[in-house]
């Protein structure tokens, strides 16, 4: 196993015990009920101990399996913990009918969330009003694919219908802010290539995600540029469109730092020499950097990284760390911030109380 992951492991291996501890407990009467309720901790342990960190260039059908299997019990156990949790709070424990509930609640929650998540993106459209845009960039179009995380769950059909709806919506820019793929490009080379349609003419950008660097943040980086995307690594390009200038401004994720000790996020780098840009775009996939990219005088940041939660309780929790970031437009002093819900699904291919989106952005004057 990595070594990086090995706190992480641990930690996932805490909170599992706590959850079937728990679960056990109220849901277990019977010695069998105990096993059979160990069975999905034990599946969604399995993952992260055996399959993260590794750079095999392939997966067989048994592997496969295992990952969908594995997601879905980790729906599932969320699931369970909620309808357990408001089955005891509501006083109906000692009733006959409370467990089947549970049970029958939590799978209809995973298969509801499942097929949300199966429809894929819908189109999101979100007029950025900005004072004094400049007139050459009025009905400016910025497509955003973000956390698409190709890997165990996302595979070459999807991504090709995400390309298909982006090339409908015929951008200006393409910006993909991170947590494009989550296993190795020897693995993913072939459910990626569809990509490459959107970089034509130069018009797509791409910063790392934390899931990238976890993946091989080289490997990537090499790996989309050969695509034909402009990979900004605490750089900036500028863009032209009339007589009007963009500057677009990318950085890295901290979780470069596991590859390339001492990398770290730096918004003021990929300002720089914008001086005459007649307006500043920074592409970061985590929204937490917004403070640094306000002080560095970007106009807008665009971020993924929260999945706005992805489904229930996690929509909840997922303020308590990014508030006001979330999900959608909101402000960071002068800037403003908008932060996707992501393209794709991260771990459980279930989506409860959000959507996957790809996202149309327009520059309109404010």
């Amino acid at each position: 196993m990595n070594r990086v992951l090995q706190p992480f492991v641990l930690a996932v291996t805490a909170i599992l015990a706590v959850a079937y501890a728990y679960l056990a407990w109220r849901l277990g009467a019977q010695p069998w009920q105990r096993v059979a309720i160990a069975v999905p901790f034990v599946l969604v342990w399995i993952v992260p101990v055996v399959y993260w960190g590794g750079r095999r260039a392939k997966e067989n059908i048994i592997d496969q399996v295992v990952h969908q299997a594995s997601y879905l019990c980790m729906a599932w156990i969320s699931f369970l913990l909620v309808f357990s949790l408001a089955r005891d709070l509501l006083l109906i424990a000692t009733l006959e009918v409370g467990v089947p509930l549970v049970l029958a609640g939590s799978l209809a929650a995973v298969a509801v969330g499942a097929l949300a998540a199966l429809r894929g993106p819908h189109v999101k459209h979100v007029d950025i009003a900005v004072a004094g845009l400049h007139p050459d960039l009025e009905g400016y179009r910025i497509v955003q694919i973000s956390d698409l995380h190709v890997g165990p769950t996302i595979g070459e059909r999807y991504v090709e219908r995400v390309v298909r709806l982006a090339e409908k919506l015929a951008p200006d820019l393409v910006a993909l802010t991170g947590d494009i793929a989550d296993a190795p490009v020897a693995r993913l080379a072939a459910d990626v290539a569809p990509l490459a349609r959107v970089a034509a003419g130069g018009r797509a950008f791409f910063v790392l995600g934390n899931h990238d660097c976890y993946a091989g943040a080289d490997a990537w980086i090499a790996k989309f540029r050969d695509m034909g995307m402009r990979v900004l690594l605490n750089e900036r390009a500028m863009v032209e469109k009339g007589e009007a200038r963009m500057l677009v401004g990318g950085v890295v994720d901290p979780a470069l730092a596991i590859s390339h000790p001492g990398a770290a996020p730096r918004p003021d780098l990929a300002a720089q020499g914008g001086e005459a840009a007649h307006f500043r775009l920074l592409l970061a996939h985590n929204p937490r950097i917004a403070p640094l990219a306000e002080r560095a005088g970007f106009d807008l940041q665009i971020s993924g990284h929260t999945h706005a939660g992805q489904f229930f309780p996690w929509t909840l929790a997922v303020r308590l760390v990014h508030a006001p970031h979330v999900a959608g437009l909101s402000r960071e002093g002068r800037m403003q911030v908008y932060v996707s819900a992501g393209t794709g699904t991260w771990g459980p291919p279930v989506r409860f109380g959000t959507s996957p989106e790809l996202t149309l952005i327009r520059l309109v004057r404010g």
